[in-house]
């Protein structure tokens, strides 16, 4: 009986360790923890946008991968950019921006 009670404790610590492993964060891909934040950092620096004077936030995509933060979008004005990328580095939690912003092109 003492047998068959290891084997079944060695099975249910590798499912454990297993579990916890397949939860853990690459180079590539973020931990579930890691997500949740970058979610609320994304939310985060969309509101800063959006009480920016003279940015339009509808034309600025943001996306962050551990506490970095990327613009992305069609601005009007280089200075739309600046602004955009100064409120972004202002939030909380911003490890760095990248500017991924182009500039309209008039026609």
């Amino acid at each position: 009986m003492s047998t068959a009670r290891h084997a079944i404790t060695a099975v249910a610590l590798s499912l454990a360790i297993g579990g916890v492993a397949g939860c853990a964060s690459t180079a590539t891909r973020e931990s579930p923890g890691e997500y949740a934040g970058d979610a609320a950092l994304t939310a985060k620096v969309k509101t800063a946008l959006v009480k920016e004077p003279g940015v339009k936030s509808t034309a600025i995509n943001v996306e962050s991968f551990r506490g970095v933060v990327q613009l992305s979008g069609f601005v009007d004005t280089q200075d739309m950019a600046d602004r955009a990328v100064a409120a972004a580095s202002r939030v909380g939690g911003v490890k760095s921006v990248k500017n991924d912003m182009r500039l309209k092109v008039a026609q």
